[in-house]
């Protein structure tokens, strides 16, 4: 049992991590009604321009790259935890604007729209970093691992976990105490309501997909140096992202939280014992509580289950 922890914290870790980008996307189907399949594209794009910020890509050889390369790990890291999901919102941002079009239209126009704005994306991350996988620089501080009981532990995955644990707080803070927050959530209820008192509900939509797109990047740049970074990464979370709203409830938010834990407990104690099973265990998770409780977790009643 003692030896099952590390395989316990490896699933909290990808479970916290995977609520992060669930968070986002539940956002943008609870207010905009559309399913995004280029969510994880967003994931991709904030931890390449993570990567390339720490790096310092963007300013090649000039006097100042070499300058910003003299600067510690830490601060490059910390600056790029910023301009990654920043940079993801403004792809999300651009999204948007392509998507207004389908409005009022068959789902079917949004959903094949952005399954192309992901095949795309994924193209140019090809042509602009490369087909290998690459992998994001971290601080020394939060790098290698230490021991506690006789177990050997990831400090960068304690770190991942601790940040995301803030990162869902922070959002609930927002949402749930400010008035910017309190618009969103009625624009996921009633869209026309909150036309009617007056607000602009084309500037709502666009930057709740901007602040979606922006905690997928957000997830992307902090789980990039767990996972590694390929061009096709974002078709390896947007599954998963797709199943944990399906299971906590679609528009509710500690629903998204619970259901990322129990999946990420899911594939990393079924890792323990049965490599070959962890992630089809998810898909097992999905269908034992959909098959007794059709709107998943915490999600408000519908006709499946009239």
């Amino acid at each position: 049992m003692f030896e099952l922890v590390p395989h316990i914290i490896n699933g909290l870790t990808l479970g916290l991590l995977f609520a992060l980008i669930a968070l986002g996307f539940t956002l943008i189907v609870g207010v905009m009604e559309v399913i995004n399949l280029a969510h994880g594209a967003m994931f991709a794009l904030g931890a390449y321009f993570a990567m390339t910020t720490i790096g310092g890509g963007w300013f090649g050889g000039t006097e100042f790259g070499q300058w910003w390369l003299t600067l510690p790990i830490g601060t490059r890291y910390a600056i790029g935890v910023i301009v990654g999901p920043l940079m993801a919102a403004g792809a999300g941002m651009i999204l948007e604007l392509c998507l207004r079009p389908t409005y009022g239209k068959a789902p079917l126009y949004g959903l094949l729209l952005t399954f192309g704005a992901a095949l795309v994306i994924e193209e140019i991350i090809r042509l602009s970093w490369g087909t290998g996988e690459q992998s994001l620089p971290v601080p020394q501080a939060i790098n290698g691992a230490f021991f506690m009981g006789g177990l050997i532990f990831s400090k960068y995955k304690f770190f991942a976990a601790g940040f995301a644990i803030i990162a869902i707080f922070g959002v609930w803070a927002f949402l749930e105490k400010t008035p910017y927050g309190a618009i969103i959530k009625a624009g996921a209820h009633d869209s026309e309501m909150v036309r009617a008192l007056g607000y602009d509900l084309s500037k709502l939509r666009l930057l709740v997909f901007g602040f979606g797109a922006a905690l997928a990047g957000l997830a992307g740049t902090v789980m990039a140096p767990i996972w590694g970074l390929r061009p096709h990464i974002g078709i390896d979370v947007i599954i998963p992202a797709f199943l944990i709203i399906v299971v906590g409830g679609v528009g509710s938010f500690w629903g998204a939280v619970i259901a990322a834990v129990l999946v990420g407990l899911s594939v990393g104690i079924t890792g323990a014992y049965a490599p070959a099973w962890s992630m089809l265990s998810m898909y097992l998770l999905l269908i034992a509580i959909v098959g007794f409780r059709a709107r998943g977790l915490l999600g408000r009643k519908s006709a499946l289950e009239n």
